[in-house]
């Protein structure tokens, strides 16, 4: 079945039949293929026609003045920008002198699949030349999950009437020409050509280019080489200057015949190592693939994805579409993180230039659960790249007059790039939101190595902020002013409820920590005087509550706001950010994305039942959701209240944000928190998954819409499976000992032996209402029409 936004349904892959240039920019992202360090977009080997080109490297990037109308003490001086790196996916075909653009000519049939178990993406193409000459090209790329310098393409070529000669080149393009959408001149002046030449070779069928970036000293290296099959003999030949090589192979095709060329490619970069270190780092990957083979690249990658289904696969009966949205957005998590090994998994993973290739508190609180459940070691990568930045973390907070450590809102090698303070710097809580990922990892894999090594470090610097960013008033409360919560429409408030939360779990976790490991302590200066201050602090955090009208305020003095204006706002004039004066928006009851009620599922241990349903209704109603990152906690937040289909829709309009570019910005890159959000959503949301304490609960129930949700995670070393039906869940271990959890507040025993329990029924009463015409899209079949059609836009700085 073909929906209307251009993908087929399909359970297992995503699949485009026909060619539309006008959409290739989204599905370019769409079709991207990763492993955590080498991202390929979508764009066809050809080269042209072409959305937005790019091949990546996490964490290769350049270096750009951030400007300032008035300086002030401080701001941060350069920005970071991730580089589109030597191209090599470029194959281009030539039929009889006449070269393969399918702009011109015939495409007779053309399909393109990403599939999520084979783990590559493949393309078949039937096209007539302007003279009528056909060939048939099949063609196949992955990203090696095993070898994590390598990628790979296949490409074939058959005539498809009579004998044909074709001609064949095979490229590593550097400084490939993109039209930048960055309104700032330092920015696209740093985009232009920004790789310099440092060496370069071509002898056979392969050849090397190393490059180093003009400001940033970052030096990459990227190699081909080539295995050439067909039936008779072929003319190559093989150059390279500073920016190109080219491999170059004619020959005579007879009807019936075929070529097919196997291209491999390795990739790596240094902040340090020479251009002979470097260079011969991707000669060696080179060869270790060569040795390997195309067969043995595909094995060992469906082999790999076979251990990650078997730990994350999410079944979902009933919607075809939005169990095909779940295992995309598993899929693109796992090529955010896989491979990432001690480097940053961006907000658009390596899918695209969005965000500047930014990290944010994405990474932790959205993308790093899901990895937490499914392949924690690369959670633990994760993280272990926030304690390598933990050196700028601690000048940041220096330079701040605060003690510990202080880390960036957004950033790629740990220095922070935000140049505007309210969103940006205020937003302290990203460094509680790493400590929360630090104790949820702990408590999942029982890692106590990690711990000894990196996340006691973490912990207590991140403590020792807290400390010294509060203080306690004259009544004793322990008071945290003047930060930004994750709401970006009110900043710089005093008592965030949210980030005093998660600093009072931050403060708790360091101190259990320290005790755990008095020598590290020690190492660190933490002594019992410390340790007394951070419990105290913890005891005494001052969480706001409204008696009055039962509520919990965002932040101090927020329900004392005037309320916006929801019933005159244009609905054109959504994201409101780009309508009206943040000035207004801050001082109005206005939430662009969930914040307390982000509270609500992280936190969801320091409120009752009663409190999350009353805070969850009121912040409902003001909530416009201009960013992405927002329907997936209220998705989970709508199910644990009760209100079931209001979730559904809400997880749909998470999983489904991409797929259905709803935000009208998928060209730049994928959102991974949003994909993260569709685990969310299933896992934690319908699945009640909660882990408060280092207990896993669960309190599982179903929309209408759903006949049954199958789930499985991994827990100190076990792997189980949870199905959710109308009426009961059987929970079972798949592998591994037996597991202790709660079910809807039972303590229950997992074992291999499948066990059932009933799920009791919620009256959730009536359903709350959002600001008109900000309520999510019903999820039935109108729906799916309508979500085909583009949301108002949002800015890069919405996400």
């Amino acid at each position: 079945m073909t929906e209307p936004h251009g993908y087929e349904c399909s359970p297992w892959e995503l699949r485009w039949r026909g060619m539309d240039v006008d959409a290739l920019q989204r599905t370019e992202s769409a079709f991207a293929v990763s492993n955590g360090h080498i991202g390929l977009r979508g764009t066809l080997e050809e080269a042209e026609p072409r959305g937005l080109p790019g091949t990546y490297l996490n964490g290769f990037y350049e270096q750009h003045e951030l400007p300032y109308a008035e300086a002030g003490y401080g701001y941060p001086e350069e920005g970071q920008t991730v580089v589109n790196v030597t191209d090599g996916k470029i194959i281009r075909l030539l039929v009889e002198d006449e070269p393969l653009d399918m702009r011109y000519g015939a495409a007779t049939a053309h399909d393109r699949v990403l599939d999520f178990r084979r783990g590559t993406l493949s393309r078949t193409t039937e096209w007539s030349s302007p003279t009528g000459r056909r060939v048939r090209v099949r063609t196949e790329r992955l990203v090696s999950f095993t070898q994590r310098a390598i990628a790979a393409i296949r490409y074939e070529v058959e005539p498809l009437d009579e004998d044909l000669q074709l001609v064949v080149q095979s490229d590593l393009l550097a400084n490939e020409p993109i039209e930048s959408d960055t309104s700032d001149p330092r920015v696209a002046a740093a985009l232009e050509s920004p790789l310099v030449g440092e060496f370069h070779r071509a002898s056979d069928y392969n050849a090397v280019l190393v490059h180093q970036t003009r400001r940033s000293g970052l030096r990459m290296a990227a190699a081909m080489d080539h295995k050439i099959e067909v039936d008779d003999g072929i003319r190559a030949r093989i150059h390279s200057e500073d920016d190109l090589a080219r491999l170059t192979v004619a020959v005579d095709v007879p009807k019936g015949g075929r070529l097919r060329i196997t291209k491999f490619l390795a990739y790596g970069w240094s902040a340090q190592r020479s251009v002979p270190a470097l260079r011969s780092q991707v000669e060696a990957a080179l060869a270790g693939a060569r040795q390997t083979g195309w067969k043995g690249l595909l094995t060992e990658q469906r082999e790999f994805l076979d251990d990650y289904w078997a730990t994350s696969d999410i079944e979902i009966e009933g919607d075809p579409e939005l169990q095909q949205a779940v295992r995309f957005a598993l899929f693109h998590i796992l090529q955010a993180g896989a491979r990432g090994e001690s480097r940053a998994i961006a907000g658009k993973g390596l899918t695209g230039p969005g965000y500047d290739g930014h990290a944010f508190w994405d990474t932790e609180s959205f993308v790093l659960p899901v990895l937490t459940y499914t392949i924690p070691d690369a959670a633990r990568d994760a993280l272990r790249w926030r304690h390598s930045t933990m050196d700028k973390a601690r000048e940041r907070a220096h330079q701040l007059g605060l003690c510990g450590a202080a880390f960036p809102w957004r950033s790629i090698n740990g220095a922070e790039c935000s140049a505007y303070w309210p969103a940006g710097t205020a937003a302290f809580h990203v460094s509680a939101d790493i400590a929360d990922a630090v104790v949820r990892y702990l408590n999942a894999t029982g890692d106590e190595e990690f711990e000894r090594d990196y996340g006691t470090e973490l912990l207590l610097e991140t403590a020792r902020l807290w400390a010294s960013l509060g203080h306690h008033d004259r009544h004793g409360a322990f008071r945290i002013d003047g930060v930004t919560g994750p709401d970006e429409y009110s900043a710089v408030a005093d008592n965030n409820v949210y980030t005093n939360l998660m600093a009072r779990r931050n403060l708790q976790a360091a101190a259990e920590s320290c005790e755990r490991h008095p020598d590290v302590a020690a190492r660190f200066g933490v002594d019992t005087v410390e340790l007394d201050s951070w419990r105290a602090a913890a005891a005494t955090m001052y969480l706001p509550y409204d008696e009055e009208l039962g509520v919990h305020p965002q932040s101090e003095g927020f329900l004392d706001h005037d309320e916006w204006d929801y019933e005159h706002t244009d609905p054109a004039h959504y994201p409101l950010l780009l309508h009206f004066p943040y000035f207004d928006l801050y001082r109005k009851q206005v939430v662009k994305q969930a914040d307390l009620v982000l509270a609500l599922h992280l936190c969801g241990d320091s409120f009752s039942a009663e409190e999350k349903a009353r805070d969850f209704a009121y912040y409902e109603a003001r909530t416009v959701r201009d960013s992405s990152l927002s329907a997936a906690t209220q998705a989970v937040v709508a199910a644990e209240v009760g209100h079931l289909e209001l979730a559904y829709d809400y997880l749909a309009e998470a999983a489904l944000t991409d797929l259905h570019d709803v935000h009208n910005n998928v060209r730049n890159g994928l959102h991974m928190a949003s994909l993260a959000g569709a685990w969310q959503g299933a896992v934690a949301g319908f699945g009640g998954l909660r882990d408060h304490g280092g207990t896993l609960a669960f309190a599982p129930r179903l929309p209408p819409q759903l006949g049954r949700i199958t789930f499985r995670l991994m827990f100190r070393g076990t792997r189980f499976q949870v199905e959710i039906d109308p009426d009961q869940a059987t929970y079972h271990v798949v592998a591994g000992a037996p597991l202790e959890v709660l079910h809807h507040g039972e303590r229950i025993t997992i074992t291999t032996e499948p066990q059932r329990y009933a799920i009791p029924k919620i009256d959730a009463g009536a359903p709350p209402k959002q600001p008109p015409g900000r309520a999510p899209m019903r999820r039935d079949s109108e729906a799916v029409r309508q979500y085909a059609e583009p949301a108002n836009p949002i800015t890069e700085e919405g996400r």
